[in-house]
């Protein structure tokens, strides 16, 4: 006696297709909630402000090639830095800090200086690229 056999279903034409297309959009939907922009959030000036900072609410810093970070002709460390801007804040809220990076400086100690500002809460921060001298 010969049994018939059943023919076997495809993926396409089997229900495992859309039950694993609805599980992927589920999955894309609820991994779209976790995609975290990482950077820096810094506030700034509205297109029209014409915000006045005096010389003396000036804090400049110069970073060199190394990666040092120069105040006053001073080499210092960045915890001898977060100390300088702290009391500079406490002395004067409306303090503007500059810092001048030198091309050959890593990127990296940008990023720890300029975390430093954002940590501090740093109204007023700018940097700028040192010219090359010709």
């Amino acid at each position: 006696m010969k049994l018939k056999r059943r023919n076997k279903l495809g993926f396409i034409e089997s229900c495992a297709a859309s039950d694993l297309a609805f599980l992927l959009i589920i999955y894309f939907l609820v991994i779209a909630g976790f995609n975290i922009s990482k950077g820096f959030i810094m506030n700034l000036p509205a297109k029209d402000s014409t915000r006045l900072i005096l010389r003396d609410d000036l804090l400049r810093f110069e970073m060199d090639g190394g990666g040092q970070i120069l105040y006053s002709d001073e080499i210092i460390s960045i915890p001898r830095t977060r100390t300088v801007i702290q009391t500079a804040q406490r002395a004067n809220p409306n303090i503007a800090v500059i810092i001048t990076i030198d091309s050959q400086a890593t990127w990296q100690n940008v990023v720890y200086f300029v975390e430093l500002a954002q940590d501090l809460q740093i109204d007023s921060f700018s940097f700028s690229m040192k010219k090359e001298s010709q």
